[in-house]
Parts: structure tokens; sequence; C-alpha cells
């Protein structure tokens, strides 16, 4: 499951009208997540991080600032009334870094004053506090206010998930008194999205003259020797496969078929060990590399690095110069499941083929179907 979470980043121009306070600018408060949980997640536990500017010299000094959540920017009756937003709780909150104007602890939830000639417990509320102090003219201050629970309300056509925090800074070390300069910032809860998607148990495998890595071209048809078969000269020819799977056992690649038949006659399978070419010897055999003797093939790519890609030629069949085939026998000549290895992205396996004959090979057009099978483990 991949989650997507919405995070909000809201300066607002409303300010609360104090009598004589200075408006705090830049205001902003940004809901940041926390591990899962987005910062605009309705009900969610998330940090809360400030930034505004304080346009005040040093006098008055300033010993605490108050930060309010109310589901209005003012008391649209004129006072300073505010109404808490559903849900909303500053109770295990705490202050985590600060800059700009430093050295506060935090006052969280417990009594004190609105402003409005009341003092009740306030579960959305707090202030911050230090001992008295003067703050540079337009002083850009950052207070991160962690554990935070969100308002539960969302915006749905009928309600809204936006809130205000009210931001008042005072000479007093509990928030009393004639505010100095006050600000107003808003924010909102939504809906979280939620995207969804499925990997099914997955195996790209393909076969051809040539393939490209990924399977998305393949050349297919009747592969020809190079050369016509003659007891002095090794012919050769090459197929190609790719490979991929998130099949956490891997994979195998067998190979089965009978040798090259004209007929009733045949050229001899080199069989289950791995041999050198002989000219002049009756041969079919194959191997998965890069050879000299004669030069032909080419490695897996991209190589094995037992990470991203796993698949290598198996015993037998990896051996530079080295070819075998057992006829009408199963073989495995490629894995990605080798030392414990397993799912792997795509890989091109080069398949090479030799042919020697005797100087008494009954002539003829020879021919063998070879079927390679991959089959992964989940």
């Amino acid at each position: 499951m991949c989650l997507v979470f919405v995070f909000a980043t809201v300066a607002s121009a409303y300010t609360a009208p104090t009598a004589f306070a200075s408006q705090i600018t830049a205001r902003s408060l940004t809901l940041q997540p926390v591990g899962t949980v987005g910062g605009s997640t309705p009900g969610g536990v998330v940090n809360h991080a400030y930034q505004f500017t304080l346009p005040n010299t040093g006098t008055p000094n300033v010993g605490s600032i108050k930060f309010l959540y109310c589901t209005t920017a003012a008391d649209p009756t004129g006072g300073n009334a505010c109404v808490a937003p559903t849900g909303m709780s500053v109770t295990g909150a705490n202050l985590g870094t600060q800059t700009g104007a430093t050295g506060f602890s935090g006052t969280f939830g417990g009594t004190f004053s609105n402003n409005d000639a009341t003092a009740v417990s306030r579960v959305n509320g707090f202030y911050i506090t230090r001992t008295a102090a003067s703050i540079p003219v337009n002083t850009v201050v950052t207070y991160l206010v962690q554990n935070v629970t969100n308002p539960t309300t969302v915006s749905d056509g009928v309600n809204s998930g936006t809130f205000f925090v009210r931001i008042s800074t005072y000479t007093s070390t509990n928030a009393t008194g004639s505010p100095i300069d006050t600000g107003t910032v808003a924010a909102s809860t939504a809906n979280q999205i939620q995207l969804q998607g499925i990997m099914p148990e997955s195996l790209v495998f393909c076969t051809g003259q040539s393939v490209t890595v990924n399977c998305a071209s393949v050349t297919n048809g009747l592969i020809l020797f190079d050369q016509l078969f003659s007891s002095t000269a090794t012919a050769t020819a090459t197929s190609q496969m790719a490979a991929s799977t998130n099949a956490q056992g891997g994979y195998i690649i067998t190979v089965n078929g009978p040798t090259l038949t004209s007929g009733g006659n045949n050229i001899p399978a080199i069989g289950g060990t791995a041999t050198t070419s002989a000219i002049g010897t009756g041969q079919f055999g194959l191997n998965l590399k890069l050879n000299t003797t004669p030069a032909i093939g080419a490695e897996v790519s991209p190589a094995p690095n037992g990470t991203s890609t796993k698949g290598q030629a198996r015993t037998g069949f990896s051996t530079v110069n080295s070819y075998r085939f057992q006829a009408a026998t199963v073989d495995t000549v490629a894995a990605s499941d080798s030392g414990g290895a397993g799912a792997t992205n795509s890989q091109v396996y080069t398949v090479s083929y030799i042919v020697n004959v005797s100087g008494n090979q009954a002539p003829g057009t020879y021919t063998t179907t070879l079927t390679y099978i991959c089959t992964p483990t989940f």
C-alpha cells in the first residue's frame, strides 16, 4: 500500500484586532508529518512549525508568546472569545527547536488568561516563556511545537477543516497583560489521499535469434549455422533469451530436445560432461559464455551482481570454450537461485552452439528443435 499525505502550509492575512499592538508579519504555520501520520491528518498527532517576524525593537522586552487555537481568526462579536476547534488538543505537546528569539520553555494546556475577562482550562492554547529580554527589530523567529493533536473536522462541503492560531507577544512571562505584537495564522486539516496498486507475481521470459533485455523486441525464425558442416572447421550459431522475476526463490532455465538429425542420421551430442571443441569429431553442444575457440557468444548482460541482477549460467554451461548437451534430457542451463539468490531484474543470455563432424558424416539437412523453459519459485 502506498499512502500519500497532504501537508498544509498557509500564511494568513487575518489579524486579531488588539489595541496598541503592532502586527506580526510574514506569518506561517506548517503542519508537519510524524512517522506515517500526515501533517494535515484530522485528529493526527503531528508537529506544528511556526515562522513569523516580530516587528518591535528591544523596548519593551519580550517574556512570553501565546498561541491560541480558535475556529475564527477573531471574535465576530468584537470581543476576544475563542472557540476551540473540535478535537484540538495541545495537552500532550512540547516545545522543540527554536530560532531567532530563543531560550523559551513551553507551558501547554492548563489555565491562563484568554484576554476575554475569563481564565479557563485551555486544551487549545499554550504559551512559551523566558526571562524577559529584548529582541532586535524585524527578527524572524521559528518555533517547532511537537505532538499537537489536530482538529478532527475536515473540509467536506459542509464543514470546514480550517482553524486559526492567534499569536501574541507579552512583556510578562505568563502571557498576561496587554500584548506587544499580534497576528493570526490559518491552517487546515484535510482528508488523506490513499493510493493503492498491486504488483502481482511476475515472470518475464523470451527466446529468439535476438531479444532485448525487457523482451520488448524479439527476433524469431530459423537459426542457421554460419557455414556448411565440415570435418575441417567448427560451425557456430547463437540464440538469445532474457528473464526476470520477482519470485523470492528465483528461477531456473532448462533446455531439452534431440540432437541434430537428418532422417536416420544424427550428429552426436557432446553429453553431460562439458568438453572443448574438437574439429573432425562428431559434436553438438552449447554454452552461455563468450568463447575464443571458436570465437562465439557473449557473457550474460547485465552481469550478475548478487543484488539487482542474479542470473548466471549453471555448471556445465559456464566455462569458456567448454560445451555440453544431453539429448532428450532436461538440463538446467541458467538460474537466479544459485547461492541463495532470488528475485532479479532482467538479463540477456547468449547461447552459443557448436557443431563438429567427422569425415564420414552422412550428407543431409540437419535440424533440431530445442525448448527452453523458465520456472520461477514463488
